[in-house]
């Protein structure tokens, strides 16, 4: 690439039409603010490949005015700015480089080492303990539904079995369901009332509070969609959340507090392994 670039960048120079001294700093430079430079090496060429020779060169343009305006901010503050907020600038930046480091080593090594395996017992234990964090906000509802041409042939044995659901209706729904416009049997899980409204149109124009009934069956149609809505359990805000809906979060929450057991572990293993190999030592 480098070979490739040396007949481009002369182009370069002579379009900035600027004197660069290489004797300040090893490499070829761009450019230059007071005592910083700019070298080749310090620019990202990747998004340049392809492109035309002359919006080449007016990236490069932009990539050497943005850092030039940039150094030049920075020579301003510190010539500006008191030496109180230069010397607290200077203390953010130290913490900020060793959050950085510190919190990705401890990344890695609670990611090697933390076991993330949960137990039925663990999620109910939880659970119980913090039940006051699992009040819904929302209406929760169990229910299926299917969405089908009014015209469909077949709508009378589609509504007969959908109503009545035996495992055998269950299953040759599931096998034909390639013919709904749009469906969820999956009548044993828990979801928001609102996400129901957002797929079924006629919920939308005012029918809504009839999902809040249970048990309840309910048919809507028009003159071109038929809907066959089956309401088996119904929660209001204020209600305890069942735990099979809260699960993710129980399993967060253990997660969690395993993840800063083993860092406060780890972080004293690594000290006392320190203090062991004469690395870390305390003087009176």
């Amino acid at each position: 690439m480098f070979r490739n670039t040396l007949p481009f960048f002369s182009l370069i120079f002579l379009f900035l039409s600027c004197e660069l001294s290489t004797s300040a700093k090893d490499g070829f430079p761009l450019a230059r603010v007071n005592d910083e430079y700019l070298m080749l090496d310090d620019v990202d060429f990747s998004e340049m490949q392809g492109i035309r020779t002359e919006d080449s060169l007016l990236h490069i343009q932009t990539v050497i005015r943005n850092w030039a305006t940039q150094q030049l901010l920075i020579d301003g503050a510190r010539i500006n700015l008191g030496e109180e907020q230069q010397t607290d600038f200077r203390g953010l930046v130290k913490q900020y480089e060793t959050d950085l480091y510190t919190s990705a080593y401890t990344e890695a090594l609670v990611k090697g080492n933390l076991d993330t395996t949960l137990t039925q017992e663990e999620l109910t234990a939880t659970y119980n303990q913090n039940k006051e964090l699992f009040v819904l906000k929302e209406d929760l509802i169990k229910l299926r539904y299917i969405n089908i041409k009014s015209n469909m042939s077949n709508s009378q044995e589609i509504k007969r079995r959908f109503k009545r659901y035996s495992s055998e209706d269950k299953a040759l729904l599931d096998t034909i369901s390639i013919q709904f416009n749009s469906f969820f049997l999956n009548d044993s899980i828990w979801i928001k009332a609102d996400q129901v409204i957002s797929k079924i149109k006629p919920l939308q124009k005012g029918f809504n509070k009839l999902l809040l009934k249970k048990p309840n069956f309910i048919q809507l149609n028009d003159s071109l969609e038929l809907y066959l809505i089956k309401i088996n359990e119904v929660l209001a805000p204020g209600m305890q959340a069942p735990m099979e809906y809260v699960l993710p979060t129980l399993r967060q929450i253990i997660i969690n507090k395993r993840k800063l057991i083993l860092i406060n572990q780890l972080k004293k293993e690594i000290v006392n392994d320190a203090i062991n190999n004469k690395k870390f030592e305390i003087y009176d």
